[in-house]
């Protein structure tokens, strides 16, 4: 018996779309089950290098919870590629001005670099709100603990 590998044609037959409700909840237990699910880890037909992964939604993100002292001490740095362009920012002022900002580069640091985890990047919505417009999708509810 050989081992199953995914094709292209296979991986995008069973695309599922999947809700995460944020409140309350600390930002790494969140990020970590959205990056499985991105990619797919959590299917029996999971393949390395083709992307058989879930989409997956994020509501509340404002109402994210971190521990320690991270909202005064995490750093969110930017860059524009001039000189002296670096920009940096601490948690509790990016929470005010884009609080999806926290859920997507923690999700997006936990996904493989290059093009296929552009890919997988790209099925990850997070909005800041409980009000999502992915409603036709029917999102399955999913409990992070």
């Amino acid at each position: 018996m050989s081992t199953f590998m995914a094709t292209a044609k296979v991986a995008h037959t069973d695309k599922h779309w999947h809700l995460i409700d944020a409140d309350g909840l600390v930002l790494g237990r969140i990020a970590t089950r959205a990056a499985r699910l991105l990619q797919g880890k959590h299917k029996p037909t999971y393949t390395p290098f083709i992307d058989t992964g879930d989409h997956v939604i994020v509501v509340n993100a404002a109402k994210v919870k971190l521990t320690g002292r991270k909202d005064e001490q995490k750093i969110y740095r930017q860059h524009s590629g001039y000189e002296g362009g670096l920009r940096e920012e601490r948690a509790s002022l990016v929470r005010k001005r884009r609080p999806q900002r926290l859920v997507e580069e923690a999700v997006h640091g936990m996904l493989p670099k290059g093009t296929l985890g552009q890919a997988m990047y790209r099925k990850l919505k997070v909005y800041a709100g409980p009000d999502h417009p992915h409603t036709a999708q029917k999102p399955s509810k999913l409990e992070v603990v």
